[in-house]
């Protein structure tokens, strides 16, 4: 089945971007944590905090995560894992996909109660063993609702490398890179939007969040693309 832009897309779309315009107002949610510091969350945490937000980085040990800090200035600040989800009215997920269970397990009744959730995890059979091969055969973003059942969910950051988000999101030709995004809640893909602009890239809605299976590293939408190709490249997957 090929999937096109319906009235109802094209009217989601709209409602989004509305949504994200108010997302950058005054009395938005403004605090962000990271779940994971490392390339991922390490990287957008300092792009954000440099960009005005108020963030945490979170690890096992955030203790040595001081340098990060540094680079990020005086918005952004570490703490434990538990601290930054009781922190952040959004969170990044930016952990290996094993390491959900736990997360769910110690801290998702505190997941619903968030502005959005945004998933930036990957399945990798060859790291997070059978947890991996479900999440794929469900779909990765499916999979990560069932496991955070109520959060506001939205799948980004997974199809283009953590390094390229700290050099800015254009091309050599001036054209804006974009990022594809994935989910179900409204104002959340607004808020995740409103985050993606603050890096400097495009977001681009590309579906609902069972679409999200197609935003990981292997596949079409993978890589560096303007906003024009994703959504050539989403109409066309199934």
């Amino acid at each position: 089945m090929t999937i096109a832009f319906s009235r109802r897309d094209v009217l989601f779309a709209a409602v989004a971007a509305v949504v994200a315009s108010r997302a950058r107002a005054s009395d938005a949610p403004t605090r962000i944590a990271t779940v994971g510091a490392g390339n991922i969350g390490g990287t957008l945490g300092t792009v954000w905090a440099k960009a005005g937000f108020r963030v945490m980085i979170s690890s096992r040990h955030p203790e040595d995560l001081a340098d990060l800090v540094a680079v990020g200035g005086s918005n952004l600040k570490a703490g434990t894992v538990g601290e930054a989800i009781a922190y952040g009215d959004i969170l990044l997920l930016a952990v290996p996909y094993g390491a959900l269970p736990d997360i769910a397990k110690q801290y998702g009744r505190h997941f619903p109660r968030k502005a959005a959730v945004i998933d930036a995890t990957n399945p990798s059979v060859g790291r997070d063993g059978e947890i991996a091969t479900a999440a794929l055969r469900m779909g990765a973003g499916l999979h990560t609702a069932s496991l955070l059942p109520g959060a506001k969910l939205v799948r980004a950051f997974n199809a283009i490398g953590a390094a390229r988000f700290g050099q800015g999101g254009r091309f050599p030709d001036g054209t804006r890179i974009g990022v594809p995004i994935a989910g179900d809640d409204t104002p959340a893909i607004g808020y995740a939007s409103s985050l993606i602009s603050a890096t400097g890239f495009e977001p681009v809605l590309v579906g609902n969040l069972d679409f999200g299976r197609h935003l990981r590293p292997g596949t079409p939408l993978a890589g560096e693309h303007s906003p024009s190709e994703i959504k050539r490249i989403a109409a066309g997957l199934a």
